[in-house]
């Protein structure tokens, strides 16, 4: 019984640490890479994403929650962009977000360095690990709060996801890369 509450006390400790950032969508794009035929790479991102983060950088600790809007996607060319938006790829219809649910902060010191999580992309979830190699923390002299921004990184076959499109003339390998910042919540 006691070692149950001193866990519980523990965890609230914890909790009371760490401290909650809502993303900031004019400064976060997850864009991505993928195969075109073996003849040459598309690139892409999404225009619009949102989500918090919560951490506990003395505890290393912290989950994060994204969503992503399938239907921002934006290759700069119309007709790809449709067609991504279509049942063969990305199926906004039915599905017109993805999320990423990061579960567990890594950190190398006070560097944090990864994420392990779930991506759930066209009502498949799979785990997917981010892979962070920029992260910095600034107070804002404009909003008068901390700022927080990373650069992370990510590889998965989009047919684990149920995208078959092309394949196997388009290879199913991505490239995801994540530019992310965050506001600490007032």
């Amino acid at each position: 019984m006691k070692s149950t509450l001193f866990a519980a006390l523990l965890a609230m400790a914890s909790l009371a640490n760490a401290a909650t950032y809502n993303i900031d969508p004019s400064h976060t794009y997850p864009s991505f890479e993928a195969d075109h035929k073996g003849l040459s790479l598309w690139r892409g991102k999404f225009n619009n994403t949102k989500g918090t983060i919560t951490m506990d950088r003395a505890a290393k600790t912290g989950s994060l929650d994204i969503t992503i809007d399938t239907t921002s996607i934006d290759f700069g060319h119309d007709k790809m962009n449709s067609h991504a938006k279509s049942p063969d790829i990305f199926n906004v219809e039915k599905f017109p977000t993805a999320t990423y649910k990061g579960k567990s902060f890594k950190f190398n010191g006070d560097q944090l360095v990864g994420v392990d999580g779930e991506l759930t992309l066209n009502g498949v979830t799979k785990p997917v690990e981010l892979k962070v190699d920029r992260f910095k923390c600034v107070q804002d002299a404009r909003l008068k709060r901390e700022v927080c921004g990373a650069n992370a990184t990510a590889e998965f076959k989009r047919t684990d996801f149920g995208i078959n499109f092309g394949t196997p003339n388009f290879a199913p390998e991505v490239k995801l890369a994540i530019q992310v910042e965050a506001i600490a919540a007032e």
